[in-house]
């Protein structure tokens, strides 16, 4: 098993894209051995063993977290790790990159439009990276896998990050982008009422703000699709101390995006512009909320969807216990995380669809 173990980590230090995906056709079993016989130290039983090889091989090559003190590299790391795990884009029938001019500024934005000869309800996707890192092509096969699987258009918002921008231009942007798609609904063929919010992580904390902050005007969103979101800065829970070392999203990276987003800006933790948990739940859109079992957000994100159904609100709350946070952008090297998101897209749909949602 030394040779193998040898090989395979070599084989993780020349290419994470290639190696993961010659790790998850290998039993479970194996992987289990594998990353035992790489040196992760951390006992999470239930935890896919795929995510355990490969943030072994992290810890080997030294990496922790993925938000560091120096911003510009956080970024360029955490862009190159996507373009190494990249495969070949999943097709859709139309992708176009647009510049939205919006009151609070232009942004880009990539369209994604799974039938362009149909009207089809709109996405409008905000994506992930702790407000600090990511951006439309990081979270492009996401996007793509959404739009088929959903059998809806998504419009992935190129909002500005921290710590250049703070929470306050970074939700008018985004909230500036959902009124903009209201307004264009007829060039974007966009069916009558059916326009939602989405995003993971930063995202759907973005995407719950944004909804609270609509919740009363024309274009408000008709649901929301939150996935691991970050929904309280203030609070630690006990899914915060179980989980905050050896995995994608670290205690460390959460001090990082709590000083860049928040205390840079003089933002109040429990301010509802940075943490929904606090804010104003009335006639807000139903939830579709997704946690992830080992994950520091878990259990505020639960929580906000008890919140959500004190409230009235119709809330649709799933965890997918074997994963870790971050595991949407895993779907190019995790055949487990693939099937996951082209299930979390079909009945996200569903929920939407049903009557008084």
């Amino acid at each position: 098993m030394t040779a193998f173990n040898q090989k395979m980590q070599g084989f993780l230090e020349k290419g994470q894209g290639a190696a993961g995906r010659a790790l998850d056709k290998l039993p479970g079993f194996v992987q289990e051995r594998l990353a035992k016989g790489l040196g992760y130290p951390y006992v999470f039983p239930e935890l896919d063993p795929l995510i355990k090889c490969m943030m072994a091989a992290q810890l080997k090559q030294g990496k922790m977290g993925f938000i560091g003190a120096d911003v510009q590299r956080s970024r360029k790391a955490f862009d190159l790790q996507m373009q190494s795990i990249k495969v070949k884009p999943t097709p859709v029938k139309q992708v176009e990159d647009l510049r939205l001019p919006l009151q609070s500024g232009t942004v880009f934005a990539r369209h994604y439009h799974s039938a362009p000869n149909k009207k089809l309800p709109m996405i409008v996707f905000y994506h992930g990276g702790g407000f600090v890192v990511g951006n439309i092509d990081t979270h492009d096969e996401v996007c793509r896998l959404l739009a088929v699987h959903a059998k809806a258009q998504v419009l992935s918002i190129d909002y500005p990050l921290a710590p250049e921008a703070g929470p306050k231009q970074v939700i008018q942007c985004c909230e500036d982008a959902l009124a903009w798609v209201y307004q264009n609904s007829r060039q974007l063929k966009i069916l009558k009422g059916r326009i939602a919010v989405a995003g993971d992580s930063a995202g759907g904390n973005i995407a719950a703000v944004v909804a609270q902050r609509t919740a009363q005007k024309a274009y408000a969103p008709q649901a929301q699709l939150l996935l691991y979101p970050v929904v309280d800065f203030k609070s630690r829970h006990p899914s915060f101390f179980a989980y905050k070392e050896g995995l994608v999203l670290t205690a460390a990276d959460i001090d990082c995006v709590t000083d860049y987003y928040a205390e840079q800006h003089q933002v109040a933790l429990d301010d509802p512009l940075i943490s929904p948990t606090y804010g104003k739940f009335e006639k807000l859109a139903p939830a579709y909320i997704i946690t992830a079992g080992h994950d520091v957000l878990h259990d505020e994100a639960e929580i906000y969807s008890h919140k959500l159904r004190q409230h009235g609100i119709k809330v649709h709350y799933q965890e997918y216990a074997d994963q870790t946070h971050g595991f949407i952008n895993l779907t190019p090297v995790s055949f487990r995380a693939k099937k996951y998101v082209i299930e979390i897209s079909k009945n996200f749909r569903k929920f939407w669809d049903k009557k008084g949602s």
